[in-house]
């Protein structure tokens, strides 16, 4: 009887240890505690035995593939957002506001009664901006495809963020090239340029004001692709950071492993 109760606390030890505070079973270190029990002499004596097992350290080949694939499921889902209507517009972390050297611009509109043109002005840019996002997801995808096994696993190893950076240095240049004509054609196709010469026309006529020259289709190509980042950057801590996120057998071997030596 005492052994067979040893070996029921054993056991409820070993999944107790298999899972964490939310439930979730661990994919990296697992402690497993052995109790058994032996009589001799009279004497019933107790020995506990602990033991260490770790998750299987990936191939290189299956850390590059599996670092693809995540960021390809990742960089699609956050590029659909941001082309989708509002993907800008209604985001608070990437909406694009007048100019910094234009807000007194908008200000100025706004207290001359003049609040719808100026909410014209920065809808057409998010329009734009959300037009423009179509553009990425290929750019992103040729740049995972390009991706080699050393940019993954640093990837996999490295901060937070270094799929982003990673992206920034491979993409920005391809994205300006792609962006800007499309902003171009969209802030003539919603209005925005029609909006913003107005408005910074209304506010040149006023006296004693810095006149405001900004380019718009540069500015608003800027802080499209800014935007873009900070969702990619978004769509990366997910990746890493949710493990329900880990829809494959390879993403949790994959990421499970990085978890195991953070």
């Amino acid at each position: 009887m005492n052994q067979i109760k040893s070996l029921a606390i054993a056991f409820s030890a070993i999944i107790l240890l298999s899972y964490n505070v939310n439930g979730q079973s661990k994919l990296g270190t697992l402690l497993k505690k052995v109790t058994t029990t032996q009589k001799a002499g009279g004497k019933t004596t107790t020995t506990t035995t602990t033991t260490t097992t770790t998750a299987a350290k990936p191939t290189t080949l299956e850390i590059g593939t599996g670092i693809k694939e995540a960021l390809e499921v990742g960089i699609s889902r956050g590029a659909d957002l941001l082309s989708a209507k509002d993907g800008y517009l209604g985001n608070i972390a990437v909406k694009i506001l007048f100019p910094p050297e234009a807000q007194k611009v908008e200000k100025t509109l706004r207290s001359l009664g003049l609040g719808s043109l100026a909410d014209n002005v920065i809808t057409s840019l998010n329009r734009a901006a959300e037009d423009a996002a179509k553009e990425a997801k290929p750019i992103f995808v040729s740049a995972i495809k390009q991706m080699t096994v050393t940019d993954a696993t640093n990837i996999l190893l490295g901060n937070q963020n270094s799929a982003t950076e990673y992206f920034k240095k491979a993409t920005t240049a391809q994205l300006m090239e792609k962006f800007k004509p499309v902003i171009a054609g969209s802030l003539e196709k919603v209005g925005a340029t029609k909006y913003w010469g107005t408005a910074t026309g209304q506010y040149n006529k006023l006296p004693m004001v810095t006149k405001v020259n900004t380019d718009l289709s540069d500015y608003t190509t800027q802080k499209a692709i800014e935007g873009m980042f900070i969702q990619v950057a978004q769509e990366e801590l997910t990746i890493r950071n949710n493990i329900g996120a880990r829809s494959s057998t390879l993403l949790q071997k994959v990421f499970g492993y990085a978890d195991q030596l953070k």
